[in-house]
């Protein structure tokens, strides 16, 4: 869900979840992939995927239902033989658990890309619509990008992930101008970054960022030139054992995750 659609709720002190008990490690380290990261006086955990067909999409199970849990999403890996060494929220969603936007997984497209423009005139525009927003996507040769929705809509790319949200961050190593420095306008927040040799990141703040600050740790920081936003607030979180992290989301579970997993000794 968009934080912007829960900015009148009380605000909830965060804290990590440690609700599962995780076995030790047998294959690839999850820390080799996530890090802390300290910057600007504000704590992240940034993940750096060199090959992007490492990083999977999901949304639904077998039965057609939400996730919504990230220990379900392990579940379900297990089941199939596979090791989940890494979860994020991968973008916005409703109250259904349903992606905002477009959606796409294993090269199928499950929800559709919206276009809808929303303009101020009834109150401050939620984050998804924010202009411009856009997409994150592999292709099925394995090239990932961040696009704007007109750029995506226009060029209708083969996927074999991808998800939309809003709104850009950085755009050709460009700030977004709508981006205010010193906003007090601060939320956890998480976001993927398209950068140097085509290394996806993804970064999520442990303590309280604006958007302009976010922005920032992915350009100057982590040298990406392409940012989309995910999502805020009680939306947002990390599963990565390896730092005892199994976060839960406040709006009762979480719509569409971004994943890495390994199979299975």
């Amino acid at each position: 869900m968009t934080d912007f659609l829960y900015s009148s709720r009380a605000a909830l002190t965060f804290s990590a979840f440690a609700l599962a008990v995780f076995a030790a490690p047998t294959a690839a380290q999850a820390d080799e992939v996530c890090h802390a990261v300290d910057y600007n006086d504000a704590a992240y955990v940034v993940c750096d995927f060199d090959n992007s067909a490492d990083l999977g999409l999901h949304w639904t199970g077998t039965d057609g239902q939400p996730y919504r849990a990230f220990s379900a999403l392990a579940a379900a890996e297990a089941a199939e033989g596979r090791d989940l060494r890494f979860a994020l929220n991968a973008g916005m969603y409703d109250t259904d658990f349903r992606p905002m936007g477009l959606y796409a997984e294993s090269g199928e497209e499950k929800t559709r890309l919206n276009t809808k423009s929303v303009s101020g005139d009834k109150g401050p525009v939620p984050n998804f619509y924010k202009s411009p927003n856009g997409v994150f996507y592999v292709d099925p040769e394995g090239k990932a990008a961040v696009v704007t929705t007109d750029t995506f809509a226009a060029a209708k790319p083969e996927t074999r992930i991808a998800t939309q949200s809003g709104p850009l961050l950085v755009m050709d190593g460009a700030l977004n101008p709508i981006l205010i420095p010193g906003s007090s306008d601060r939320n956890r927040r998480s976001a993927i970054g398209v950068c140097g040799n085509g290394m996806v990141r993804l970064a999520i703040s442990d303590t309280r960022v604006n958007f302009y600050d976010l922005a920032q740790l992915f350009r100057e920081h982590l040298a990406c030139p392409d940012v989309l936003y995910l999502d805020g607030g009680r939306g947002t979180g990390i599963y990565l054992p390896e730092m005892k992290r199994n976060d839960i989301s406040w709006h009762g579970g979480f719509g569409p995750m971004f994943s890495y997993s390994v199979p299975k000794p």
